[in-house]
């Protein structure tokens, strides 16, 4: 079987663990505006681009400018990646193997370019990534499918040549929309499954390897294995 052409990851809640920092800092900014943050906004909030979490809690809250929260949940997100953001298990492991097989991999991330380059800079400032992608390289972000089309695109190569990674519902629709064949790894989120969707419980279980019979053959060679996930409480 062929190897993947090159592997397109998402980065929150997938490479590194900031999934629980967005969710803070969007439960601070929606305490300002006199909302409880709770289970019912998680699609909202988790996976989403910082427009579209901010229109959400001037929508709840019935009161804010959304550019203007949009501008708070950047700098707050911002100012706790600063403070730290850990690799996800496994995610160190996987990246070496990947550059050691020569298999070329990319960032396709719904975060701004201040969030993406401040942790490219930090934790992940060893990767030799083949480029980036924010939400601000793209007129539509996720779960628009131009994200993961620009990717493939800038490599010169068709997406379904690609192995997108995700944690979310909105960056899984995005990859799948786009063409990619799908890794799954939830985080905060279920993601809805389905036969083109192969599904990891964590980093720690992917290999080269899946990733070539994800690309080489069919989705009944795909390993539909149990995942769990979890949800801050509010």
């Amino acid at each position: 079987m062929n190897a993947p052409a090159a592997v397109l990851f998402d980065m929150d809640g997938t490479l590194v663990d900031t999934e629980v920092l967005w969710w803070e800092t969007t439960e601070r900014t929606a305490e300002r505006l006199g909302h409880r943050l709770g289970p019912a906004d998680a699609p909202e909030v988790v996976g989403r681009a910082v427009p579209d979490t901010a229109a959400h809690l001037v929508r709840v809250a019935g009161r804010g400018e959304p550019a203007e929260v949009a501008a708070e949940l950047t700098e707050g997100f911002f100012r706790r990646v600063c403070a730290g953001a850990p690799l996800r298990p496994g995610a160190q492991r996987l990246l070496t193997a990947l550059e050691a097989e020569g298999i070329p991999f990319a960032l396709v991330s719904a975060s701004p370019r201040v969030v993406v380059d401040q942790v490219v800079g930090g934790a992940l400032a060893h990767v030799p990534f083949a480029f980036t992608l924010s939400a601000d390289d793209t007129v539509r972000t996720k779960p628009h499918p131009e994200p993961y089309r620009a990717a493939a695109a800038r490599l010169g190569l068709a997406p379904e040549r690609c192995v997108a990674v995700e944690d979310s519902p909105d960056g899984a629709a995005s990859a799948e929309a786009a063409g990619c064949a799908l890794l799954v790894v939830p985080s905060l989120l279920d993601v809805p499954r389905s036969a083109a969707r192969t599904f990891a419980a964590s980093l720690e279980e992917v290999t080269p390897e899946l990733l070539r019979a994800m690309t080489g053959a069919g989705p009944a060679a795909q390993a539909d294995r149990t995942s769990s996930s979890r949800m801050p409480s509010a």
